[in-house]
Order: C-alpha cells, then sequence, then structure tokens
C-alpha cells in the first residue's frame, strides 16, 4: 500500500493570499495571532465599558437619593389628615353585599375567553 504524504502543497495562486499566509502562521504561532488579539479585546472593553456603568450608576443615584431632616418632615403635609375612626365608619358605610360583575373590554384581537 501505498503511503500519502500528510503535507499538502498549497497551488501557486493560493499560496499568496492574506487567508493562506494567516492559516501558515497561525500554525506557527496560535497565541501570537488569535490568543493575543482576543485578550486584548477582553481588556480593552473592560476599559471601555468602564466609563459607562459609572453613568448608569450616577443616573441612579440622581433619582434614588438620601432625604435632607427637613424634607423628611415635609413629605407627609401635603397629604389629608387621616382619623383612623373616621376612615372605619367611611369603609363599613359602603354596601358590599350589591354588586354586580362587569367584563374588562379586550383589545382588538385579544381573545375573550368565552368558548
Amino acid at each position: 500500500m501505498a503511503v500519502f504524504q500528510t503535507r499538502k502543497y498549497p497551488s501557486a495562486a493560493n499560496a499568496n493570499t492574506f487567508g493562506a499566509r494567516y492559516r501558515a502562521m497561525m500554525a506557527k504561532r496560535p497565541f501570537l495571532l488569535f490568543g493575543l488579539p482576543f485578550m486584548t479585546v477582553v481588556v480593552g472593553a473592560s476599559f471601555a465599558l468602564t466609563p459607562a456603568t459609572a453613568i448608569r450608576y450616577e443616573r441612579h443615584d440622581r433619582k434614588v437619593r438620601q432625604m435632607t431632616r427637613e424634607e423628611e418632615l415635609g413629605v407627609g403635609r401635603a397629604g389629608r389628615k387621616v382619623d383612623i375612626r373616621e376612615e372605619y365608619y367611611r369603609l363599613s358605610a359602603k354596601d358590599l353585599d350589591n354588586w354586580e360583575q362587569k367584563r374588562v373590554k379586550r383589545l382588538k384581537g385579544e381573545s375573550d375567553g368565552i368558548l
């Protein structure tokens, strides 16, 4: 039986292309041509995304901030005065036995649940 050579000879047309040269160099130095660019992108993206995450947290801190003592005291003043007895009598005066069920209007194309 004949033994086939494991080394393939590229044609002269494909030998000078970028892909052929890259494959040949990749076989010799895989970390330099694949690993190093990958790690550079990961580390570079980390540095590039740091300001973006900082902006996100700064925006959140602007929305949620600690109240001063004066603001705490002024929060409840805008609402009405609530007396627990008044609320009890107001809610007990409502008639909870006489009610009727009302269907909610559905959006167009939405199933209404009736078979």
